[in-house]
């Protein structure tokens, strides 16, 4: 069994439930949920939308990251997700309102990048979002591969959002 750090999103409907409804989803296949952040809403990030609400889960899973990913992609078209982010002619991201959002974070014991999947996810340091949830369910422990906390990340985050 590995452990599995997925970001939850909901910025469409009633996005308290599609957090529960993915929670539950997640437990039922992808694996046992270990711990949930509280929910945080924030700002919709890259795109002008709705807040979005945000949530952090650990889960245990016997799935291989690419399995969590199909799976989590099925929770997401089983909750109402009809489109992608995608990218722009000129390769800048292009975000959507959603039902819900799952990210796949961190992956216990994994490092990798392939066309389909990155763990751990690229954007988790500039990311507030999601900084907010892993400081909360990790406090000050370094995850590797990282080589400071993500509270240390937070507040440098916060410190050049100030700065600039």
């Amino acid at each position: 069994m590995k452990r599995v750090v997925l970001a939850l999103g909901s910025n469409r409907g009633d996005r308290t439930s599609f957090l529960q409804k993915s929670c539950e989803l997640i437990n039922c296949r992808v694996g046992k949920v270990l711990r949930c952040s509280r929910v945080y809403e924030t700002p919709a990030w890259g795109f002008d939308a709705a807040p979005f609400l945000n949530q952090v889960v650990i889960a245990e899973t016997e799935l291989a990251p690419e399995d969590v990913l199909a799976t989590t992609q099925q929770i997401e078209v089983a909750l109402g997700r009809t489109c992608k982010s995608g990218r722009a002619e000129d390769g800048s991201p292009v975000y959507h309102d959603r039902t819900i959002d799952i990210d796949i974070l961190l992956y216990e014991g994994v490092t990798m990048a392939t066309d389909s999947l990155t763990i751990p996810h690229p954007l988790i340091a500039r990311r507030e979002f999601v900084l907010l949830p892993l400081a909360e369910l990790f406090g000050d422990t370094i995850v590797p591969p990282f080589h400071q906390s993500f509270q240390q990340m937070l507040e440098e985050l916060k410190k050049l959002k100030i700065e600039n």
